[in-house]
């Protein structure tokens, strides 16, 4: 071996001397990252040419201006050599940006393109850190199809994140792509008198200049749109689950007592769902409650958040939670495979309503067929188009697995409910996996099945309606 050790030491210096005058010396020259992900949906959201791996914030917040700064850190990897990237921000001001330490040119192209070029270029594999300062008065994306979604403002004077598929870039500059789970730590200033509650686990709080500094990191990879923070005069609730998992949820004033006992079996709630769905995936738990109608509840990793009202359930309560499990550690690999995300949470309030309150799913899911109406069949569970993802995979959803359950027996779908995360856990993945991964479990092909009820249209046939124990209803 010590007749190559000449040729190892020249490629280590003409390694150096590229490095030194910025060529990208792995991977080839190096190029732009793309401006967007590829989802057939949203195809300029999210970039490539990178994989994040922390965000990490300092903000400041000030309920009564609505001005918010902004100091960031962003862990990356390039995953191609880069002449340039892109980062996806609505709205705010970016007032510098570095690169390794180094000053960056930067600017802004379309709705929401932050586009940075580091004074040397970056090559396939270099790990890199981004330092990003902004300002400005956040404001959520309003969607004609989905509502508002980002930040958005409490009549009481506070704010709070909520959103999907998009809510991240409204609050700081994002590769935003489910396709791209990273860390995440936040220390929020705001005045004294307001309280913070964001993702994972409590790291304390400290007086500074303007307020009180309240720190929260988030320690599992978590896809950007099921990051948040929220701001009010929060009453918290802190449990501890037996493995030591904390517990923390806040109600805003006002949120009434029959919520707040409803959120306090939480813990029965996760215990139930790992005995559906394995090891709770997550490094922290609880629940953001508002005093405001949003419209929606959504799955905010750790601590899904809440609507007023209607949402302060226990069902709400199981179907937010099972989405740690389906739609957060396990996130989708494109938009159209959401029924991964919310058919599996909406199955597991059935679950609930089974083993907690004595339903016959099997008479539950018959009258709800005998009810159907052709456009439900219609609906479609895979590949719906941007806009309708979250339509039909809330009520035909539940049904098409209660039929699965069925088609391939108990012991097949259970150990599949049980596998499945596991085996995906903090990654994404797509329906045909899913398809690829039950036919495995049940030992033969499922195209019939899954054709009829998730990637076609109209009414089952039979076989694949009323298949095992299920009848029409009388």
């Amino acid at each position: 071996m010590r007749g190559r050790k000449p040729v190892v030491v020249a490629a280590a210096v003409v390694a150096g001397l590229c490095l030194g005058t910025g060529v990208a010396a792995a991977g080839g020259s190096a190029k732009p990252g793309s401006d967007g992900a590829g989802d057939s949906y949203y195809p300029q959201d999210g970039n490539g040419g990178y994989d994040v791996a922390d965000y990490n914030l300092k903000v400041t917040y000030d309920p009564a201006s609505r001005r918010l700064t902004g100091d960031q850190d962003i862990a990356a990897r390039a995953t191609q050599s880069l002449s340039s990237f892109n980062l996806d921000l609505h709205g705010l001001t970016v007032d510098s940006v570095k690169v390794d330490g180094r000053d960056a040119k930067f600017g802004r192209t379309g709705d929401h393109e932050l586009v940075i070029t580091p004074s040397r270029a970056l090559w396939r594999g270099q790990r890199f850190q981004v330092r990003i300062t902004y300002h400005g008065v956040p404001a959520p994306i309003d969607d004609p199809a989905l509502g508002n979604n980002g930040w958005q403002f409490a009549r009481a004077g506070g704010a709070f994140v909520a959103g999907e598929p998009k809510s991240a870039t409204t609050w700081y500059p994002v590769n935003d792509t489910p396709r791209d789970k990273a860390t995440f730590h936040l220390a929020i200033t705001v005045p004294d008198e307001w309280g913070v509650i964001a993702n994972g686990r409590e790291r304390g709080t400290h007086k500074a200049p303007g307020g009180t500094t309240h720190v929260w990191a988030e320690e599992t990879p978590i896809v950007p749109y099921l990051t948040t923070v929220a701001i009010d005069k929060w009453t918290f609730d802190r449990q501890t689950r037996r493995d030591g998992t904390p517990i923390v949820s806040a109600f805003a004033p006002g949120v009434p007592d029959s919520t707040k006992q409803a959120e306090a079996r939480l813990p029965e709630i996760l215990d139930f769902l790992e005995s559906k769905f394995g090891a709770y995936p997550v490094d922290a738990a609880g629940g953001i409650f508002l005093n405001e109608q949003i419209g929606f509840s959504l799955e905010t990793m750790s601590r899904p958040i809440y609507s007023a009202g209607w949402a302060g359930t226990v069902p709400t309560i199981v179907h937010e939670n099972a989405h740690q499990w389906y739609g957060d550690s396990v996130a989708v690999e494109h938009w159209r495979d959401v029924c991964l995300n919310e058919c599996f949470a909406s199955y597991a309030t059935w679950l609930w309503d089974e083993a907690k309150e004595g339903v016959d799913l099997n008479k539950q899911y018959a009258d709800d067929v005998k009810k159907a109406s052709t456009a439900f069949w219609n609906g479609k569970l895979y590949d719906m188009g941007a806009g309708n993802e979250f339509t039909y995979v809330y009520s035909k959803g539940p049904m098409m697995l209660h039929a699965l359950r069925n088609y391939i027996g108990e012991r097949a779908f259970s150990w599949v409910l049980k596998t499945w995360p596991s085996l995906h856990r903090d990654g994404n993945a797509s329906v045909p996996d899913f398809q690829r991964f039950t036919e495995f479990a049940a030992h033969r092909s499922l195209q019939g099945f899954f054709d009829a009820w998730v990637y076609g249209t109209g009414k089952p046939a039979d076989e694949y309606l009323f298949p095992g124990g299920l009848k029409p209803a009388a």
